[in-house]
């Protein structure tokens, strides 16, 4: 069991990547918080942790995390609830759908940038603290292939993906001798429910010309993400920080 006896908090993990992140992490014997604003699907992956490994493996906390009374909240609970936590997942994101930059209004961006990027601010704020006197722990943000290889009709969600990548390498740097290691997640589009957003429409001529960009020849799926947050939650990377991995089949090349 990889992560026996450790506690993680998944963001936005009541669907898609976090969704299989928080389940695979379950699997490998971490308590896991599953967070996410969508109730429904919130309490499901829960329910479903707790039907697959017994109850009391996982508990679902509500927040927004782009607000920092929220977030505070989220961190306070998971320590009222199993006194440690060891593992943050900050894998909460949205999107814009895919149209020339001028077409996306204000408000979309500022959102964009609250979810993905001031999210992780206050993460930070309210976590590190409890890491630092925990002796240590591990962050993983989830950024994107659109932080390394931009492409148009994304370009300010691309850019709150670079500063998610640039973000992560700082903290790993200034948080390395607290022994808290920060790592990235970069996925390609895969079957989450902000696909159709990346595509520009879920057709199946969008999605032929997306795979053909695709090295080996495919989107990425929640699993493929999971396993590489399962590797960088893991003891098995513990000289493992600043990293920002790629899970593309190749589109960054």
């Amino acid at each position: 069991m990889r992560l026996a006896n450790k506690v993680a908090i998944v963001t936005g993990s009541g669907s898609g990547f976090g969704e299989a992140i928080a389940k695979r992490f379950a699997e490998e014997g971490a308590k896991l918080v599953v967070n996410d604003i969508n109730d429904a699907g919130g309490v499901r992956v829960a329910q479903e942790i707790n039907a697959a490994r017994g109850q009391g493996s996982a508990v679902y906390l509500r927040a927004d995390v782009a607000q920092d009374r929220d977030m505070g909240a989220l961190i306070a609970h998971s320590l009222d609830r199993y006194a440690r936590i060891d593992i943050m997942v900050n894998n909460a994101g949205i999107t814009h759908v895919n149209r020339p930059m001028l077409e996306v209004p204000e408000d979309l961006f500022d959102r964009i940038f609250a979810v993905n990027v001031k999210s992780i601010y206050l993460s930070a704020m309210h976590l590190v603290p409890v890491l630092r006197k925990q002796g240590g722990g591990v962050i993983i943000n989830t950024a994107s292939t659109a932080g390394i290889r931009p492409r148009p009709g994304l370009v300010w969600y691309n850019g709150s993906k670079g500063a998610v990548i640039t973000l992560t390498k700082g903290m790993a740097a200034e948080l390395g001798p607290d022994r808290i290691r920060v790592n990235a997640l970069c996925p390609v589009a895969g079957e989450t429910p902000l696909l159709a957003s990346f595509l520009g429409g879920d057709t199946p001529a969008n999605r032929e010309k997306f795979r053909a960009t695709v090295p080996l020849g495919r989107l990425s799926t929640p699993t493929d993400v999971a396993n590489a947050a399962l590797y960088l939650a893991s003891d098995e990377a513990e000289f493992i920080t600043g990293v920002a991995l790629e899970v593309d089949g190749g589109r960054c090349i």
